[in-house]
């Protein structure tokens, strides 16, 4: 099963960057994790809720570009469920028991996900009733997907 994280920006600031390439560094004995980077577009600079869903479209369907149809597409989004370490991993394990061939985590921009991303996600996952910056998600997400594989494989990682 390969997993995927299709994004919006890359990582400009040097501590995500940093910590991303450690985390996929380490994920790479598991099989890795690719990523997939759209281009992240300014906000704005009057904003309305018009102009709003206008960016979030664009950079939507640079999103579902990098999405298969036979892709499990999981959206990073507020009001998703949220799972412990321990529960993420046993999904993990679910979908490649399933055969899934593809788990995409799709982490929308500063304004976040599409409408039409949300509605080709098959469900919605939250990383915590927190809000982050996209960029410090995608890090948060890399290190749970390294947690969870350090689970499923019986290895021991702090709590």
């Amino acid at each position: 099963m390969r997993l995927v994280i299709a994004c919006v920006g890359k990582l400009r600031e040097q501590g995500y960057a940093l910590a991303a390439a450690e985390y996929q560094k380490r994920l790479a004995r598991f099989g890795g994790v690719d990523i997939f980077e759209c281009q992240d577009l300014p906000e704005p600079p009057s904003p309305s809720e018009a102009l709003d869903i206008k960016v979030m479209s664009k950079e939507g369907e640079a999103l579902l570009k990098g999405i298969l149809p036979s892709d499990r597409v999981i959206a990073m989004a507020i009001g998703g469920k949220q799972y412990s370490s321990e529960e993420f991993a046993q999904k993990l394990s679910d979908f490649a028991l399933r055969g899934e061939k593809r788990v995409v985590f799709v982490i929308g921009g500063s304004l976040g996900l599409s409408a039409e991303v949300l509605a080709r996600a098959d469900e919605r996952i939250s990383l915590s009733k927190m809000t982050f910056p996209h960029q410090l998600a995608r890090v948060i997400l890399l290190e749970q997907i390294y947690r969870a594989e350090k689970i499923m494989h019986n290895e021991r990682y702090h709590k």
